[in-house]
């Protein structure tokens, strides 16, 4: 029978919150940056195919 002991979480060694948050300021900057392309594209599909 298989002997099953406390549960073990993995944890990473020094935590890089300032890169974290950056990363996560560039991931928004580039979700604003692809709805604005969005808008726009389908803006001007409104004008000439309307």
């Amino acid at each position: 029978m298989a002997g099953h002991a406390g549960v073990e979480y993995a944890s990473a060694a020094g935590n890089d919150y300032p890169a974290h948050e950056q990363t996560y300021r560039s991931f928004l900057t580039l979700v604003k940056s692809v709805l604005a392309a969005i808008v726009v594209i389908v803006i001007l599909l409104a004008i000439f195919l309307g």
